[in-house]
């Protein structure tokens, strides 16, 4: 379900251009454009360096007074008159070029991080993105949806030929792009593939850049949810519940079943998700055993695409084979009736769609794991925490467990559920609680009791984890 449409938005213009210098082209683009787009109602708030020092320490007067209620910044900017912050002071580096950005003091990007985390904008609308400047800081920490309009059609060498893999990381995370040339299309096709739309810099910019906004926005999923169900839901109790784990039916996992539901039980897991690699098999064993170990088990594989990484589908009965397109994937997961979530997402460690083939299939995704503690750079936890708020896209997290040990060491707080509409519905409103764990220990374990055990001892020490699990719970018998 997508969002109703917003007739009025909050939009940040960001430019890397000292704020003072008006004749500079892309500046006096951003004013215009920002000036009318007030007029249209929208509330719009423009960030700039400066060179005037009486200008920085202002914005940070008004950013300190504005602590505690940062839509204080955007108050009255829909009249006509767009808000200024000056984010920092530039050195003064004399050029005969129109586009040539100044050196950034070192506090910018900090005063970037905190306006754009405060507030709660719909839109972040870079100038001219390439690094270091104010509006690839903007890109760095923007929480919203992000516009990139690239204006020179002139190559910049360090970003195309030296620096072109760190920028393309960047330029990732827009959400749509525009140039105001033909030539400027041509140059940014050329090195950073993307659909990017003419927008030319005259009279007409700020209603094309409108059409931008609202096709964006209507790409939004709706934020509430059904409000009967989750009045409904209030009244269940409160569950721990993990989405995202292995058994020894994965090939890189060698926790029996019995043993990770006894496991999740000794964690205080109310319910789990599990999810072995392009199998189905130790999912649907585990719900078999559900009731007995008293712990709620979800159906679910991670399912190797053809070459877009991995999804995980939930609340399924068959196995979905591997190989198939992510689309092909999540119209299976769809016709079976299950959710759509995918894992670790931007983690380049891992098989994962990237930022354009999400884009693809963004109206299927039903949730997204934003906290995976197996992810060894956090920021790419962060990344996936800001897809999916600013397509507004619940987010789950799991422990990607291989190892019974990690069983747990991210949970997720949420009202109690039968099936997948009410699963979802208090997924929105969970509390995401990680614990402490050492993603080094669980990685060793995981070698341990896989690939640094022969066949016959991974059998054998299987069968006494078994034979404990069995013993403590009363049971007897051999597998």
């Amino acid at each position: 379900m997508r969002e109703p449409m917003a007739s009025r938005f909050s939009i940040a213009q960001v430019t890397p251009y000292p704020w003072e210098a008006q004749e500079n082209e892309v500046n006096a683009h951003v004013s215009r454009i920002s000036s009318e787009l007030s007029l249209h109602g929208h509330r719009v708030l423009v960030l700039a360096p400066s060179h005037s020092q009486e200008r920085v320490r202002a914005s940070r007067r008004a950013l300190r007074a504005a602590r505690g209620h940062p839509e204080t910044l955007l108050e009255g900017t829909d009249t006509g008159t767009p808000a200024v912050i000056a984010v920092g002071e530039v050195l003064d580096v004399p050029s005969g070029s129109r586009r040539r950005t100044s050196a950034l003091s070192i506090d910018v990007a900090r005063t970037i991080e905190e306006v754009l985390t405060a507030v709660d904008f719909d839109f972040v609308h870079v100038h001219e993105p390439f690094a270091p400047s104010t509006s690839n800081a903007a890109l760095r920490h923007s929480r919203a949806l992000n516009v990139g309009s690239f204006h020179s059609s002139t190559e910049r060498l360090l970003s195309t030929l030296v620096a072109r893999r760190f920028v393309e990381s960047f330029f990732g995370r827009l959400d749509a792009r525009t140039a105001s040339l033909p030539a400027t299309v041509e140059l940014m096709a050329g090195h950073f593939p993307g659909d990017y739309r003419l927008v030319p810099d005259g009279s007409q910019a700020t209603e094309q850049f409108e059409e931008v906004y609202r096709a964006l926005a209507a790409r939004r999923h709706a934020s509430h949810g059904d409000g009967a169900l989750a009045r409904a839901l209030n009244e269940r109790p409160l569950i721990d519940v993990d989405l995202h784990m292995h058994t020894d039916h994965s090939p890189d996992c060698a926790t029996p079943v019995e043993v990770l539901l006894a496991t999740a039980r000794a964690q205080g897991l109310g319910a789990i998700a599990v999810t072995d690699h392009n199998e189905i098999s130790g999912a649907l064993e585990a719900r078999a055993q559900a009731q007995q170990a008293g712990v709620k088990v979800i159906v679910g594989e991670e399912v190797k695409t053809a070459d877009q990484g991995e999804v995980i589908g939930l609340f399924i009965e068959q196995k979905i084979p591997r190989g198939l397109s992510l689309q092909e994937t999540v119209g299976e997961i769809k016709r079976q009736g299950g959710l759509v979530y995918v894992p670790h997402p931007f983690d380049r460690m891992h098989s994962v769609p990237d930022y354009q083939h999400m884009l693809t299939i963004l109206d299927e995704v039903d949730a997204i794991e934003v906290f995976n503690p197996r992810v060894a750079i956090g920021a790419f936890n962060d990344e996936a925490a800001r897809f999916a708020a600013k397509y507004r896209i619940v987010a789950g997290a799991g422990s990607d467990s291989h190892v019974a040990q990690g069983l747990g060491s991210v949970r997720i707080r949420m009202r109690d559920f039968d099936g997948p509409a009410e699963f979802l519905q208090s997924l929105r409103d969970a509390e995401i609680v990680t614990r402490p764990s050492s993603l080094l220990y669980v990685q060793a374990l995981k070698f341990l009791q896989t690939r640094a055990r022969p066949p016959a001892a991974r059998r054998a020490s299987r069968a006494r984890r078994v034979k404990r699990v069995r013993r403590a719970s009363g049971g007897g018998g051999r597998r």
